[in-house]
């Protein structure tokens, strides 16, 4: 009796075992779309909706629905304007796009300048104060008809944290990196009630390639591979000093064109000075001569020397295009 208990547990036991190796079999992985393929998809879809899409405004300065936009499909025979008609146009609202090299293709980056703003621009290292509300674009077959729609996935009207654009640690999607620094931050002041009120803050769109956005990963109800369509207001925005040398990376930003990035072995790059592959904005030593920055920006007193002051090759410290000693070497 006791050896038939023992074979029937051994037969209960493998069997267990033979399903579940079968249960945890690893799912079939697919491989990524080729970026290049799926690059001319996102294009064909983005330019779609901007040609078949139209917008409207709210001005309504100083309360939170200033420069809210809704963007509503053109009806056979409509003759709104669409909202590609604004390409460079002279005035605002205008469409611009930028382009952004990644993945060995270059991507075109729309985005919507609703309004500019009257404040300053972040570089893409910067921290920035923002609301906005997210969509995707996808393809949607009903009655056998296909069409290119927009669905609603997120939004935040009242932002109460920094987003930062550089963060090794949580990175924010390429596309708001790369199109942020063409907006400028508004003003603001503080209501009786406790709330904050913000007026001629930077507004506007951008038209995100999945290349620059989620790409075959997607994020939460974003599907892979879906082109992204945010409204952005652009509050305030904070100052990074990366590396801690003392010099904030916006005024490492050599080439002044408000983007810093690592940019592959070989290439060479406007923004790092001793061309050691590493961007000013992440050296501690920027002219590559074994003494870091923050040591030679720092006074006999062990107090920093602000960035104003720091001497030029020239000796001329109010020289706006002044080259100063630690971002090159003086001979």
């Amino acid at each position: 009796m006791n050896k038939f208990k023992y074979y029937f547990i051994l037969l209960i036991t493998t069997v267990s075992l033979f399903s579940c190796s079968k249960d945890d079999a690893p799912a079939e992985i697919t491989p990524p779309r080729d970026y290049a393929v799926q690059y001319a998809t996102d294009l064909t879809d983005i330019e779609e909706y901007l040609k078949t899409y139209y917008f409207t405004v709210v001005n309504h300065a100083g309360f939170q629905d200033d420069q809210d936009v809704t963007f509503t499909k053109i009806a056979t025979g409509g003759t709104q304007p669409s909202i590609y008609s604004y390409l460079k146009s002279p005035t605002y609202p205008k469409l611009l796009s930028r382009p952004v090299k990644l993945h060995d293709i270059t991507y075109t980056l729309y985005y919507l300048v609703l309004r500019e703003g009257t404040g300053i621009s972040p570089t893409n290292t910067d921290g920035i104060l923002t609301s906005y509300k997210g969509d995707y674009l996808s393809r949607q077959k009903v009655a056998e008809v296909e069409t290119l729609t927009a669905t609603f996935f997120e939004e935040a009207k009242s932002p109460q944290q920094f987003f930062y654009l550089y963060n090794p640690n949580d990175p924010l999607i390429k596309g708001w990196e790369q199109s942020f620094p063409e907006f400028k931050s508004g003003t603001y002041s503080s209501n009786t009630d406790g709330t904050i009120s913000y007026k001629d803050f930077g507004a506007g769109v951008l038209f995100i390639p999945s290349g620059l956005g989620y790409y075959n990963t997607g994020n939460g109800s974003i599907p892979a591979y879906a082109p992204l369509v945010f409204s952005i207001k652009l509050y305030e925005i904070r100052r990074v000093d990366s590396d801690g040398d003392g010099i904030k990376n916006f005024q490492e930003d050599l080439d002044g064109d408000g983007y810093m990035s690592v940019f592959a072995t070989g290439v060479a790059n406007p923004d790092d000075t001793d061309k050691d592959g590493i961007p000013n904005f992440l050296d501690t030593d920027d002219d590559g001569d074994g003494v870091s920055t923050k040591t030679e920006i720092t006074n006999a007193n062990g107090v920093l020397i602000p960035f104003e002051a720091i001497p030029a090759c020239n000796g001329n410290t109010t020289d706006p295009a002044r080259i100063k000693r630690h971002l090159v070497k003086c001979n």
